[in-house]
């Protein structure tokens, strides 16, 4: 099982990114997908989480900003981010709970980083 994330870049303040995350390989069930972020001298922070039923979760920080979905038909996973500010900088990394087999308890899975660079 692999998660593949892509869609980060450079925008000036204000702008805007989407970043995706899709799923991969042999599994029965994608449940809680999140994205997470590490800026530069900071602890990792959880971002915003979505629940296989669609119950969303964010930080303060994004709140209003953020927007994530998941489509469980693809196996995939979209963080919206609108309105970016330089402190939004950071490494963003996708993170989900897959069931490889039914009677088996979900693991967790790391996407590669994806960096996000806002200027001021």
């Amino acid at each position: 099982v692999q998660l593949q994330a892509s869609g980060g870049g450079s925008v000036q303040a204000g702008g805007s990114l989407r970043l995706s995350c899709t799923a991969s390989g042999s599994f029965v069930q994608l449940n809680n997908m999140a994205w997470y972020r590490r800026a530069p001298g900071k602890e990792r922070e959880l971002v915003a989480s979505v629940t296989g039923g669609g119950t969303t979760n964010y930080a303060v920080s994004v709140a209003g900003r953020f927007f994530i979905a998941m489509d469980s038909a693809k196996n995939m996973m979209v963080l919206q981010m609108n309105t970016l500010k330089p402190e939004d900088t950071a490494v963003y990394y996708c993170n989900a709970d897959i069931r490889r087999r039914w009677g088996r308890d979900s693991d967790s899975y790391w996407g590669q980083g994806t960096l996000v660079t806002v200027s001021s």
